[in-house]
């Protein structure tokens, strides 16, 4: 048994979560895939992998395996790149995982730049909003909003920050009045955003003569979805409070209008997130790399509020 490929092979399964997809993404048979990770399961007296004829999963077994195989390859794949030639080029199956928002608005209206400075890179891109199990889904790195929970296996790089812009549709606005200050949003009412993390709405937060002050918003409806967020408030369902690159193109359209610009709020960080490795694999600082980059390219045109951008 040639135990590194084995461990390759048995990472790749995981990671594809299918035999058969791991077998054609290798370019192996079928059959020399199953066979590698049954001498692997023989090999260390433990069953990696529950299979059933839809599905298979990892035991805690398998789990523990799989987390030492990613850190032991990405080690090897790190100390290759080491060296000059073709190991120190980028290559291979890479995963990332980021908000919807952020993935239309930001990132896949220059993902063909991305592709064509690393050709080697085979990305496989997901959306969502919920918290990722990295090494169990077989994902390489994550882009969240927000200050990162602190985590023993997780190295989380900022790569930018965004301001909250408080906004509504012209024709809420006509409706219901413009809020000038903090008092007056008792007033009004606002689409509600649901957190992944907490399972209840977001609160309002401003920075009024140096502290925090939170503001419990009255809500006509609540969504978990950015898009279905700032949607909401573009058919005038209440005020809103996105990331400022969500609404730019639709305050500038005057789709939106901001309102409250004198109030500032803490700008929320937006991370990369990744396994703790010694290495970092240069797949995946490629694209970190690469992210932050455009990000702080695309930052200078997010629309600030007035003292927010006097704070900076």
């Amino acid at each position: 048994m040639d135990r590194l490929q084995s461990m390759q092979i048995f990472a790749r399964v995981v990671e594809m979560h299918s035999f058969t997809r791991a077998a054609d993404s290798l370019s192996l048979p079928p059959s020399r895939v199953t066979r590698a990770v049954k001498e692997l399961e023989a090999f260390l007296g433990v069953r990696l992998l529950q299979r059933t004829t839809r599905h298979i999963s990892l035991t805690p077994d398998g789990t523990l395996y799989f987390d030492h195989c990613r850190r032991l390859l990405a080690d090897i794949e790190a100390v290759e790149a080491s060296f000059a030639g073709g190991a120190a080029r980028p290559r291979g199956r890479l995963r990332v995982d980021m908000t919807l928002s952020l993935a239309r608005l930001v990132v896949l209206p220059a993902i063909k730049d991305f592709l064509a400075r690393f050709p080697d890179i085979e990305l496989t891109l997901t959306v969502s909003d919920r918290t990722v199990e990295l090494v169990q889904e077989g994902i390489d790195c994550v882009i969240r909003a927000g200050t990162p929970e602190d985590s023993p296996t997780l190295v989380a790089r900022r790569i930018a920050a965004f301001d909250w812009v408080t906004c509504a549709s012209p024709e809420y606005l006509e409706q219901h009045g413009t809020p000038q200050t903090l008092e007056d949003l008792a007033r009004h009412h606002a689409v509600g955003y649901l957190s992944a993390r907490t399972a209840r709405s977001l609160e309002w937060d401003f920075l009024v003569d140096g502290e925090l002050r939170f503001i419990r918003m009255a809500e006509s409806l609540i969504v978990n979805d950015t898009d279905a967020y700032v949607a909401c408030g573009l058919d005038g369902l209440g005020l809103i409070r996105p990331g400022s690159y969500m609404v730019r193109e639709h305050l500038i359209s005057g789709r939106l209008r901001q309102v409250l610009a004198d109030y500032a709020a803490p700008a929320a960080p937006l991370s990369v997130l990744y396994p703790q490795n010694r290495h970092l694999s240069p797949t995946v600082r490629a694209f970190v790399d690469w992210v932050s980059e455009l990000v702080s390219q695309e930052q200078m045109g997010w629309p600030r509020s007035k003292r927010a951008a006097e704070a900076r």
